[in-house]
């Protein structure tokens, strides 16, 4: 049997522009001659829907376009993810199912069995569990097909949920010949080799051959990495498709490729899912160009490199917005590392606004010193600037803030936090020096100088960001223990060998600070555990 997979990036809700992906695919697949086409979890609708299921007359539109596409598949089977509604008088409305569809007509439906409701996932608010485990037979080939979730439980992997059932566990009584799995599965660091280990995991315990197809793209604060895949009975990755891209693979199972030896290149692969999160909101949403304000430092040159590499740059335009506390070595920095990447850079010094705003503020600051509100009175000037350039040139503003900067409060809220996304609000402050000077592996394109000095917001003299924080070192280790692996202050003193105090301070801070991250863009999640999506803590608490 030949099949293809179809390795498709969808828009949520586009249900015209993915069918003609999908019946471009299948006709793809006819005149490469293969027997079997199959898409990924709810390529229809794209993933996640999220509340446009909840509207009629979007599942309505959804079963049209179907229908549309079952009178393209002549002389081959296609398995195609989408939601349906659910026929019984049951808690939902919907499934999320997997149509299966031969000669212009569909034979029937599997539905999805475990419904992830953690982290970025929040499927059983809409769907229905299903029930059947059955095997399909397709060109005389007994085939086993799951949706995403189905075959985690099996791999022992999952963190946050025990189903009580185990689908794969299922299937093995009835000797499937061919797994089939239909996968909207989001990127995070760690990601991509904790799936091919499920995948392996599940073609072991059937003895047959594993097909995983995987959405690739960006939809919001959730990028999809692709990389669907070809797994023989003994569980050895044969093929892989294209990472970060969309990609038409062709298996043919009584020809697999030789065992597939894949590496994983974390910096690689992080830069790749921040681009194309970066290319997707705005291809997206339809908006093509970007305005970042370029301090000199670490993290601005870093976004720039990121939407230059997205968007092109003549789309990207950098503002340099000096005040009366920026070094020159900083501005020196801004203005080459806009001439490294080819982009525009307005200056646009804040000395003037910045005088008149304390010369209107000074009769009601009376008997007040000067402290953190004339630091982000010059944050809240350039955010007002950018935003400023932003609605007269239909420009997307892009917040430079980093994960460890945001944990820990680190920011103005309505200054540096303003913007339309936030592109690397999920990445640490050692991630980003990671990636800078990954970036510079052959040349220099961020310049040395912005990479090495001591960070600093420069909003006041000789200022130094660990005049206010721990060493990044020892804040991102704290910060990955107690937010992505949700370890107690205490376990992570004894661990780093920190003291209590210190530790139990900076988890203070993480709540304290959730009303700023509330208020902030949708950032693009590339961890374990991101602020944008997928974690939920209340702003008024007294837990922490």
């Amino acid at each position: 049997m030949r099949i293809l997979l179809a390795q498709l990036n969808p828009i949520v809700g586009d249900l015209s522009g993915n069918s003609l992906k999908i019946i471009t695919a299948i006709q793809h697949g006819i005149t490469q001659g293969v027997d079997l086409v199959v898409f990924p979890e709810l390529a229809l609708s794209g993933y996640p829907p999220e509340d446009l299921l909840l509207l009629p007359t979007f599942i309505e539109e959804t079963d049209k376009y179907l229908q549309q596409i079952v009178a393209h598949v002549k002389d081959l089977t296609v398995i195609l993810g989408c939601p349906r509604l659910n026929p019984a008088d049951d808690e939902k409305k919907l499934f999320n199912s997997a149509a299966v569809i031969q000669n212009q007509a569909i034979i029937g439906f599997q539905d999805k069995q475990l419904l992830p409701t953690y982290d970025v996932f929040d499927e059983r608010r809409y769907f229905q569990p299903g029930h059947s485990t059955q095997l399909w037979s397709i060109k005389g080939i007994k085939v086993a097909i799951t949706i995403c979730e189905d075959m985690w439980q099996h791999s022992d992997l999952l963190k946050f949920s025990n189903y009580p059932q185990d689908p794969i566990k299922s299937f093995i009584p009835l000797a499937p010949d061919l797994l089939i799995n239909l996968s909207a599965s989001p990127f995070c660091t760690g990601q991509l080799r904790r799936r091919f280990a499920a995948v392996s995991k599940a073609a072991i315990a059937l003895q047959c051959p594993a097909l995983l197809c995987n959405q690739v793209g960006g939809n919001d604060s959730l990028i999809f990495d692709g990389y669907s895949c070809a797994q023989d009975e003994m569980g050895r990755l044969r093929c892989c498709a294209k990472g970060f891209q969309e990609d038409l693979l062709v298996v043919d199972l009584q020809a697999l490729c030789p065992v597939y030896h894949w590496k994983e290149e974390p910096l690689q692969m992080l830069y790749a899912a921040l681009v194309l999160g970066v290319k997707d909101y705005f291809q997206k949403s339809g908006f093509k160009q970007a305005c970042i304000g370029l301090s000199g430092g670490i993290d601005s040159a870093l976004v720039a490199c990121i939407a230059v590499e997205a968007l092109g740059k003549q789309n990207v335009v950098g503002v340099s917005m000096p005040s009366r506390y920026s070094s020159e070595g900083s501005r020196a920095d801004a203005q080459k590392i806009a001439e490294n990447l080819g982009i525009q850079l307005l200056t646009i010094p804040i000395e003037s606004p910045f005088q008149t705003y304390l010369d209107l503020l000074t009769p009601f600051f009376q008997n007040k010193g000067v402290d953190a509100t004339e630091e982000n009175l010059q944050a809240r000037i350039r955010g007002m600037i950018l935003m400023g350039l932003s609605n007269k040139h239909g420009y997307i503003v892009l917040s430079t803030g980093n994960k460890s900067e945001l944990a820990m409060g680190y920011s103005t809220l309505y200054g540096d936090m303003c913007g339309g996304l936030a592109v690397i609000s999920d990445v640490a402050k050692v991630e980003v020096y990671a990636l800078a000077k990954w970036i510079n592996r052959q040349s220099e394109l961020i310049p040395w100088n912005t990479i090495h000095k001591p960070p600093s917001a420069e909003l006041r003299p000789n200022q130094k960001d660990s005049d206010s924080l721990p060493d990044y070192e020892i804040l991102d280790a704290v910060l990955k223990e107690y937010i992505e692996a949700h370890q107690s202050p205490r376990w992570i003193a004894e661990k780093y060998h920190l003291d209590i105090d210190f530790v139990q301070n900076l988890v203070h801070k993480i709540h304290q600070n959730e009303y700023k991250r509330r208020q902030s863009p949708p950032g693009l999640r590339v961890s374990e555990q991101a602020f944008s999506i997928g974690r939920k803590f209340p702003i008024v608490q007294k837990w922490a």
